[in-house]
């Protein structure tokens, strides 16, 4: 007998229920504490700082010169040094350069600054006197000269007032050009060179200024006039050696601008 297959039984399409979830209330987000303390405003330094008196006879000022807009430009640091109460060498190791920091451990004294310009066999190209001894030679009709004896320390124009070699110092140091003389700018040749600038000076009441513009933004003839214009009374200054040599070291209280070059020849101020 035939068998009649049954077509399979269809499963109804039966549309399935989509749950809609039940909405849970957003919980509130607690503020997570800081461990940084608040922020505060930074100082804003002043433009001039000011003479501050370091030691008796010794006195700090630090100036920042900003251009049109606020920005700094320059960075000087002035050191004013009253001689009756400080006593003026200068240190000279030719052919062998030393970091200033190996000049002022070597020597303790309290302020140590680079000295004058040098070849680069590291001897000085003018005149040093070092203890009472000469070397090199004079530079003629240019330049300006440091000279330390019993009756103090001068800074003076080689073209106005020539080196003597009968002249004795107990210490002396050659360098150029002349940046200010009698009050005056003395260096106006245009230049468009800006570098590191070391300056030592004398101001009208006989006090020695140490003078070092660390950013590198002056010409010397920019740095002639600015030295005339300012408050400082300067009355001679000369530059010294610049660029990679510019550095100073303060023993007490601790400041350091650091050259980038190790120099044969120091300025150096003990306390008498």
């Amino acid at each position: 007998m035939a068998c009649t297959m049954l077509p399979e039984t269809a499963v109804p399409s039966t549309p399935l229920l989509t749950q809609t979830p039940t909405l849970q209330p957003t919980p509130t987000l607690l503020a997570t504490p800081s461990l940084l303390p608040p922020l505060t405003p930074t100082p804003t330094l002043p433009a001039d700082s000011g003479w501050q008196p370091l030691k008796p006879g010794l006195e700090h000022r630090t100036i920042r010169l900003l251009d049109e807009n606020g920005r700094q430009t320059e960075n000087l640091t002035l050191l004013r040094i009253d001689p009756n109460l400080f006593t003026f060498e200068i240190g000279y190791s030719p052919g062998q350069p030393q970091p200033l920091a190996t000049w002022q451990e070597e020597t303790g004294a309290l302020i140590v600054m680079n000295g004058g310009f040098f070849t680069e066999e590291f001897l000085a190209t003018g005149l040093i006197v070092v203890d009472g001894q000469a070397s090199g030679s004079s530079y003629v009709g240019f330049g300006g000269m440091v000279t330390i004896d019993e009756g103090g320390v001068a800074v003076r124009s080689l073209a106005v007032r020539p080196y003597d070699p009968a002249e004795t110092f107990d210490y002396a140091l050659q360098a150029f050009p002349m940046l200010v003389m009698n009050g005056e700018a003395a260096y106006q040749t245009a230049d468009f060179d800006t570098a590191r600038r070391t300056v030592i000076g004398v101001d009208g009441d006989g006090r020695i200024l140490l003078i070092l513009a660390s950013w590198g933004s002056f010409t010397l003839a920019e740095l002639s006039s600015y030295l005339a214009e300012a408050d400082f009374g300067l009355v001679n200054a000369l530059n010294l050696d610049g660029g990679t040599s510019t550095g100073l070291i303060l023993a007490d209280p601790q400041e350091s601008i650091p050259a980038f070059a190790a120099v044969p020849s120091v300025i150096l101020v003990f306390p008498k």
